[in-house]
C-alpha cells in the first residue's frame, strides 16, 4: 500500500482450498469457462506477525484492541500492489498494480 508492505498472509491457512470452493459452487450451478471464484480475504491466526489482507480486517482488530481504528481507508492517489506467490516464490497470476483515481467527470 503506497509502496509499503501491508500484509503477508499465507493462503495455506485457508479452511477451504480453491478446489473445494469450486467443487461446492459446481454442486448448485453450471460453471463455464471464465467463471471467477473468490475466497474473500485470507486471514491467518498469527495476523499480528504477518499482517492482514484486508483494510477492514485491520480496522476491526484495532477497534477490538483499542476501541477505535487507527488505519485509514484508501484514498485518491493511493497505490496498491497485490501479488500471490507460490511456495517456489513464483507469481503464477502476475501482479495487480493500481492507483485510486477520482471518477472522471462528464
Amino acid at each position: 500500500w503506497n509502496g509499503k508492505a501491508f500484509g503477508h498472509a499465507n493462503g495455506a491457512a485457508m479452511d477451504f482450498g480453491f478446489h473445494e470452493l469450486v467443487a461446492h459452487a459446481a454442486r448448485t450451478r453450471d460453471l463455464v469457462a471464465g467463471t471467477v471464484i473468490g475466497s474473500g480475504t485470507v486471514s491467518n491466526p498469527n495476523y499480528a506477525e504477518v499482517g492482514s489482507s484486508c483494510i477492514s480486517e485491520v480496522r476491526a482488530i484495532e477497534m477490538i484492541a483499542g476501541g477505535k481504528p487507527s488505519t485509514a481507508f484508501m484514498g485518491y492517489g493511493d497505490t496498491i500492489r497485490m501479488e500471490a506467490r507460490a511456495k517456489d516464490g513464483l507469481a503464477p497470476f502476475g501482479a495487480i498494480d493500481q492507483r485510486v483515481a477520482k471518477p472522471a467527470t462528464r
